[in-house]
C-alpha cells in the first residue's frame, strides 16, 4: 500500500514502503535475525530506525544485519570458519595525522579529536594501545592489519570524492604512501591466496561518511566487498557522521556487549542501540545511534 500522505516523517514513510509489505513474514522473536540485502541507494537506509505505526523503531522488535549481496553471505560464512580460532592483538586507530586530497590546495582533512577519544576508550576497554596521530601511518596500519584479531578504524572515510572514492584516511608517509587506503589497495594487498587473507574476526569503520557515495561504485559497498574479499566475516560501518560523544558511548556499549557479555555482533549492536534509546544518559535521536550497521556474520 502507498505511504500515508499524512505521515511527514521519512522514517515512517520508509517503514510503510519497505517493511509493511513484508511485515507478516518477519520473525516474532526479537532475537531472531533479519538480514537485509539493500539494492543500490537503499544501502543508505537506517533500517534500525524505521518507525512503525506504534512509533516503535524496527530495532526495538528485531535483530538486524545487512549484506552487500547474497554471494557475500557465502563469503562471510566461509571467512568465519577460517578465522574463528585465530588469535592476535586488536588494532585500534583513531584520528591519524590527516592526509590531503589532490586538487584541494593540499589542505589536510580536518582532525577528528572525538575519534581519538573513542579509540583511546576502546583500547583501554580491550587492554591494548591505540594508534593515533603520526603513529597511524598507512604502511604501519597495513602491516598491523595482516595479523590483527580486531580492526577498529576511527577516521575519515572518503567514498564520494573524485580521487579517493572508497578510501580510509590514515597518516601519509611520503613519497610512497599518500595516506588513503583504498578499496583497490585492500583487494591487492589481502584478497589473494589464503595465506595472505586478513585474520580479523571483525572490522569496524567508525568514520565520517564511510557510508556515503556512489552505491554502484566504491562507496560503503565497495569498502565492504573489499574487506569481505580480504577475509573478514563481520563488519560494522557508519552511514553518516555521528556526534563524537554518541559514537563513543555506542561503541563502548557495543564492545562491552561482545567482550564482557559475550553477545554476538548483531545482538551486541541491538542492545547498544536500545541502551541509547532507553538510558537516561543516552540520546534517543536516531541520528545518534542508527548510523551503524552490522554486515555479514553475526557471530
Amino acid at each position: 500500500s502507498p505511504p500515508n500522505p499524512n505521515n511527514s516523517n521519512p522514517l515512517q514513510q520508509l517503514y510503510q514502503l519497505l517493511i509493511t509489505p513484508i511485515v507478516d513474514v518477519l520473525p516474532i522473536n526479537p532475537s531472531d535475525r533479519i538480514i537485509f540485502i539493500p539494492h543500490q541507494e537503499l544501502f543508505l537506509v537506517p533500517f534500525a530506525a524505521l518507525l512503525d505505526d506504534n512509533h516503535k523503531f524496527l530495532i526495538e522488535n528485531h535483530t538486524i544485519l545487512t549484506a552487500p549481496s547474497i554471494q557475500s553471505l557465502w563469503f562471510t560464512r566461509k571467512n568465519w570458519h577460517r578465522v574463528k580460532d585465530s588469535t592476535g592483538t586488536p588494532l585500534i586507530v583513531g584520528n591519524p595525522t590527516m592526509p590531503s586530497i589532490i586538487g584541494e590546495e593540499q589542505k589536510p582533512l580536518k582532525p577528528l579529536p572525538g575519534a581519538e577519544t573513542e579509540a583511546l576508550r576502546i583500547a583501554q576497554l580491550l587492554n591494548t594501545t591505540a594508534l593515533n596521530g603520526s603513529e597511524a601511518t598507512e604502511p604501519t596500519i597495513v602491516e598491523k592489519m595482516a595479523n590483527a584479531s580486531l580492526i577498529h578504524l576511527a577516521t575519515h572515510g572518503l567514498v564520494d570524492g573524485i580521487y579517493y572514492r572508497g578510501a580510509i584516511a590514515l597518516a601519509p608517509e611520503k613519497p610512497d604512501h599518500d595516506g588513503f587506503l583504498t578499496s583497490r589497495e585492500i583487494l591487492i594487498g589481502y584478497a589473494g591466496p589464503e595465506k595472505s587473507l586478513l585474520k580479523a574476526k571483525l572490522v569496524v569503520l567508525s568514520a565520517c561518511d564511510t557510508g556515503r557515495g556512489e552505491i554502484k561504485g566504491e562507496g560503503v559497498v565497495g569498502l565492504s566487498r573489499s574487506l569481505i574479499a580480504a577475509g573478514v566475516p563481520s563488519l560494522v560501518v557508519s552511514l553518516w557522521q555521528v556526534p563524537d560523544d554518541d559514537t563513543a558511548k555506542l561503541m563502548t556499549e557495543f564492545y562491552t556487549n561482545i567482550y564482557t557479555h559475550k553477545f554476538d555482533k548483531a545482538k551486541a549492536m541491538r542492545e547498544a542501540m536500545l541502551s541509547m534509546l532507553n538510558d537516561g544518559d543516552g540520546n534517543p535521536d536516531p541520528k545518534a545511534w542508527a548510523a551503524f550497521t552490522v554486515i555479514g556474520e553475526a557471530r
